[in-house]
């Protein structure tokens, strides 16, 4: 039955779709079909009307011919776009010569024979089809129609396809999925917590979780065994592109292990994962680096091995050869790296690296180019056996580039130099394209030292087992105690970090000294845990994913806002709904709340 004006049908069993937008194929040719949908592009050439409808699975091609009932060609003519609508009609092969590859729909289109206007819309604020020129802000705040674009589509269904491989995976490997509590005790103790004022107990708070690692510990000293859960966690920090007030990760535990058992887990884990949601095959085992290892050859606690040139050791080369700038002490570091291709860029060019190295840091930044001859600033201060060894020791061959740097502080030159790896490789195009470089980083140092506390903190959290062969340091000199932590890293970005518990009160207690926390701050802090801790707890361990970065790298985003449905700005506001906002005076009276006002407010 056809309906008689824009809006005075009813949407019943007779509208409802009988196949996808995206899903109308050739299979389909002469069938008759209802597709519901949204339109996204219209063209009226006089007499015959093309729509574009669209639906999560694709667009499909509606043809309105000139002699389709007059109704149904006025309510056409006043479609626009992102109106929602219900059409039925005939599948029919394209003219030959009017295909469009492009689309999966590409060889058919319908012939409507009838059309419901399901519900209008407003002119949007952007074309969907050039969203991505759009200015973020915009299509933050209008997120309901951003995420009608197909690669938002695709990346919430790429995340959905993630998390149940995850629970699948985890669920088979006898692990128990357990929900832990949304609000808990703050302990100040890493990152700034996200605090709940309590109506019932007035002047209390609970903190939003960071990590459920606490309860997850306790889940252990219970006898669970294995536990996972993908967990909302929250960090009230400084916010970075990579960075959200609200994440998500994959959270394990499990006891009676060693690190090798976390290890092939994991292992296992994203092999399947890329399998079977990218269809990628990745290999394994992965290789694994020590953190001063890593931070020696790559400047980095998360290398990017796609990048072909690591950072190399110099001083033998320049020290002692009276060149001032290579003066370091016996503390110090000359460090440089070979650039492919670079001994043809030009003067200009290579200041312009010299001038970001200062930007990190550094004092200054030598560089050698290497033709029919070695060429820069500092040969003239190098003999023949000099300029011998200059090439021999980095490894500098025709046509490439060495850039060095010297400083008395080992880690900024380590530091310095990581950062402008990554910054040269990504400029001139040298990071390998379509490879999955996973690594794991291990053996970190325990303990940092903090000059804004001056005390000793926790390098991941101070639950964080040490190497029992360098227990006997944690009292006499702590800063050399390394850590039973690791980090995953896959293309130059941490995926994942965790560690081997400590199960054993007195080596805890040993921690919380190192820590400069004594026996009433720590119980005060942590009672619950080191009372639990103090009833048979068993070696234990886990780890955390980041899920949203995970998915951001399988979708190929530039960013986890493109994999989250509902994100917040770098100033941690969410545009679409305006949080955070003011609150009634009479909700903050039944907290027991009062504010200083605002420049806003008093303005």
């Amino acid at each position: 039955m056809e309906a008689n004006s824009m809006f005075d049908a009813v949407f019943d069993e007779n509208w409802k779709r009988t196949v996808y937008c995206g899903n109308a194929t050739e299979d389909h040719i002469e069938k008759k079909v209802v597709i519901n949908g949204w339109v996204r592009k219209r063209r009226d050439l006089g007499g015959i009307i093309f729509l574009e409808i669209w639906d999560h699975t694709g667009l499909v091609q509606v043809v309105i011919n000139p002699e389709t009932s007059e109704s149904v060609h006025e309510r056409a003519k006043q479609l626009r776009s992102e109106y929602v609508v219900a059409i039925k009609g005939v599948v029919k092969k394209r003219p030959a010569g009017t295909e469009n590859p492009s689309l999966k729909t590409g060889n058919v289109e319908i012939i409507a024979d009838d059309l419901m206007v399901l519900s209008p819309s407003t002119l949007p604020p952007f074309d969907l089809n050039e969203a991505s020129a759009i200015d973020e802000n915009i299509r933050l705040k209008y997120r309901y129609l951003d995420l009608r674009r197909e690669v938002m589509q695709r990346n919430l269904r790429l995340r959905s396809k993630a998390a149940n491989y995850t629970r699948t995976f985890l669920t088979d490997a006898g692990f128990v999925e357990v929900e832990t509590p949304m609000l808990t005790k703050s302990t100040p103790e890493g990152a700034r917590d996200y605090l709940v004022p309590s109506r019932v107990n007035p002047g209390k708070f609970y903190a939003l979780p960071q990590s459920p690692q606490i309860f997850k510990q306790i889940l252990m000293i219970s006898g669970l065994d294995r536990y996972f859960q993908i967990v909302k966690c929250f960090r009230d920090e400084d916010l970075r592109a990579d960075r959200q007030p609200e994440f998500t990760q994959i959270d394990i535990e499990m006891s009676f292990l060693t690190e090798e058992d976390i290890f092939e887990l994991i292992e296992d884990y994203m092999k399947g994962l890329f399998r079977e949601t990218i269809g990628v095959e990745i290999q394994t085992p992965f290789p694994r680096l020590s953190y001063s290892e890593a931070m020696e050859r790559f400047g980095s606690d998360k290398p990017d091995l796609r990048i072909p040139f690591e950072i190399v050791d110099l001083k033998a080369v320049f020290q002692g050869r009276g060149i001032r700038a290579f003066e370091v002490g016996e503390r110090g570091a000359i460090k440089g790296f070979v650039l492919p291709g670079g001994a043809s860029l030009s003067r200009q060019e290579m200041s312009t690296i010299e001038g970001k190295a200062k930007e990190l840091g550094a004092k200054g930044l030598a560089y050698f180019q290497l033709g029919n001859e070695l060429k820069g600033p500092m040969v003239k201060f190098l003999d023949e056996d000099g300029k011998k060894l200059v090439i021999e020791k980095s490894q500098l061959f025709q046509g490439n580039a060495l850039f060095v740097m010297a400083d008395q502080d080992r880690n900024k030159v380590c530091e310095v130099l990581g950062q402008l790896r990554l910054e040269v490789a990504r400029k001139y195009d040298l990071i390998e394209k379509g490879k999955w470089a996973f690594l794991w980083v291990v053996d970190f140092p325990l303990f940092e030292w903090s000059e804004t506390e001056n005390r000793y903190v926790s390098v991941h959290h101070p639950f964080t087992s040490p190497k029992n062969e360098d227990l006997y340091l944690l009292e006499s000199e702590p800063w050399k105690v390394r850590s039973r932590a690791y980090d995953i890293v896959l293309n130059g970005n941490e995926v994942g970090g965790g560690s081997i518990r400590i199960h054993d009160p007195k080596v805890q207690e040993s921690v919380f000294k190192a820590l400069g926390l004594d026996e009433v701050e720590a119980k005060n802090r942590f009672g619950f845990l080191l009372s639990a801790l103090s009833y048979g707890t068993p070696p234990h361990g886990g780890i955390a994913l980041g899920f949203d970065r995970l998915v951001m790298l399988l979708a190929g985003a530039k960013s986890i806002r493109d994999v989250i449905a509902f994100p917040k700005t770098q100033k941690a506001q969410c545009l679409l709904s305006g949080a955070p906002s003011y609150v009634d005076e009479r909700q903050l009276e039944e907290l027991h709340i009062k504010v200083t006002a605002t420049d806003e407010e008093e303005g």
